[in-house]
């Protein structure tokens, strides 16, 4: 990695106190550019290759993003945010089409939940789906929670979300019952993820997204597009459609 990339990471690292997939996505999104001070036609051509490479518009508007922040940081500083009195080199977004965001149907959500897992690991499994489909949180919040977060008199739980924002959500008293049996049996103690392989080490999200396509499959559907966001979404329009807020949803 080239030193000014390397400088710029490191500010974001410790002055900024990004969390570790930001940095990761820093890293990933810089290696579409080769010099540390690029022009207009460095970014553009940046732009084409991930075009050519098969990216998205919305894949491309990601990376985009994080070369704005890159080259502002290198032409002006830290001190200013980006605007459009701006003259240094800049990628405009990309057009991306607006789709339909995918979710569960009902008849799916039923199966999940009626779903009798046979072993420790499908019981770890069949607890994680429900989480994420009684809380709303995303995959990272789920696999990074540990006991001690769980406030099982009050029915809450504490999430780490984006820019180590903390919140508490409500849990149903079902979801309650199934955490409280996984604590039981796997003997979680509170320092513990809640949910862990046997070593104790987080749950790898490639392989927890590799075993729900695998029981959507076995229990007779398709799984969704965006499979472990989707029960994000499931949640957001269930919630919406028994006429919750989205002030509230949005706090979630």
């Amino acid at each position: 990695m080239k030193a000014a990339f390397a400088e710029f990471i490191q500010e974001r690292r410790y002055l900024s106190n990004v969390t570790p997939a930001t940095v990761l996505w820093y890293e990933n999104s810089l290696k579409w550019i080769s010099a540390e001070n690029p022009s207009q036609d460095d970014l553009r051509a940046a732009v084409m290759a991930m075009r050519q490479k098969g990216l998205s518009p919305s894949g491309c508007n990601s990376v985009i993003r994080a070369i704005n922040a890159y080259v502002h940081w290198k032409y002006v500083g830290s001190d200013t945010k980006c605007s459009s009195s701006c003259k240094h080199p800049k990628l405009a977004r990309l057009k991306a089409s607006s789709v339909v965001l995918p979710t569960l149907n009902d008849a799916q959500v039923r199966l999940l939940i009626a779903w009798k897992p046979k072993n420790k690991i499908q019981r770890r499994l069949h607890a994680l789906v429900l989480f994420l489909l009684d809380t709303g949180c995303r995959i990272s919040e789920a696999l990074n929670v540990r006991v001690s977060d769980l406030d099982f008199e009050n029915l809450l739980v504490r999430l780490d979300g984006k820019g180590r924002k903390q919140r508490l959500v409500p849990i149903s008293f079902e979801l309650r019952k199934v955490l409280v049996r996984l604590c039981r049996d796997t003997e979680r103690r509170p320092d513990l993820l809640l949910f862990a392989n046997r070593n104790e080490t987080a749950l790898m999200r490639r392989n927890v997204l590799r075993d729900v396509k695998q029981l959507c499959r076995s229990l007779g559907f398709a799984p969704p597009r965006r499979t472990l966001h989707a029960f994000r979404h499931t949640f957001a329009a269930s919630y919406l459609r028994r006429g919750g807020s989205v002030f509230h949803l949005q706090k979630t």
